[in-house]
């Protein structure tokens, strides 16, 4: 299992959150009150537009967007700040820490908590983002067209790359045209499954079955905190080892 995106990450995680529905439109909802403050009409917004995508993949209901919405017109949003945690975990895996919250030093101090619980250590910005690439990040199922049309789409609009892996393929695109190939795909082949900004590995590093329990106890437990938007990580292992977590 690859940790170089979210791509790997939702599909392990996929019954998980499918069970906390509640926490994913939560977190959905920060990025929303974040997006919105750039401006609330979509058209001039590409952060909202790309944030009101996410909630119609995950089939947040209407009546939830438009919620925000008004609050921000109104200026009644709670005021979130963005902020990424670096640190390793065993076997010197390299773990990026996203987060939105009302309360910086509540979430430092829970985040800290995380890592040291599970033999992490909390590091300096910078100390392992030189190990990542930011890059955008579409989600799509095999069974919303043929992996050649998908391609070909990849080679006219100047993507970085497409995976295909399994029932899923993903197209990595830079970060400046992201929002224009994402609503270019939808036009062709219909809404992603996922749409995001990622931290992509530079290189994958291949744990040992006896670190995969620690190692997806520190990553769950970061994934499980109330501020935390996301968890990127450098870590594959071997599949038979699933059966470890």
């Amino acid at each position: 299992m690859a940790g170089h995106s979210k791509f790997k990450n939702i599909m392990h995680r996929k019954g998980a959150q499918d069970a906390k529905r509640a926490k994913v439109f939560t977190r959905l909802g920060k990025e929303l009150s974040v997006a919105v403050k750039q401006g609330i009409d979509p058209d001039g917004n590409p952060r909202l537009r790309a944030a009101i995508a996410a909630c119609r993949a995950a089939n947040m209901p209407k009546d939830n967007i438009d919620k925000v919405l008004k609050k921000a017109e109104s200026g009644d949003l709670s005021d979130f700040s963005e902020i990424r945690y670096e640190g390793f975990g065993p076997e010197g895996v390299a773990i990026i820490v996203e987060a939105l919250t009302d309360n910086k030093n509540r979430t430092a101090s829970e985040v800290r908590t995380i890592f040291n619980k599970f033999n992490g250590n909390l590091g300096e910005n910078g100390s392992v983002s030189y190990l990542f690439d930011k890059v955008g990040s579409i989600i799509y199922p095999s069974t919303a067209g043929d992996i050649d049309k998908f391609i070909e789409f990849s080679i006219e609009n100047d993507t970085k790359d497409i995976i295909e892996n399994g029932d899923y393929y993903e197209i990595i695109t830079n970060l400046e045209n992201f929002n224009e190939i994402r609503e270019s795909l939808t036009c062709n082949f219909g809404d992603p499954e996922n749409a995001e900004i990622i931290w992509k590995s530079k290189n994958l590093l291949q744990i040992s079955a006896s670190s995969v329990p620690a190692v997806f106890k520190l990553v769950s437990g970061l994934d499980d905190c109330e501020d935390v938007q996301n968890v990127f990580y450098n870590f594959e292992m071997d599949d038979k080892d699933l059966n470890l977590i």
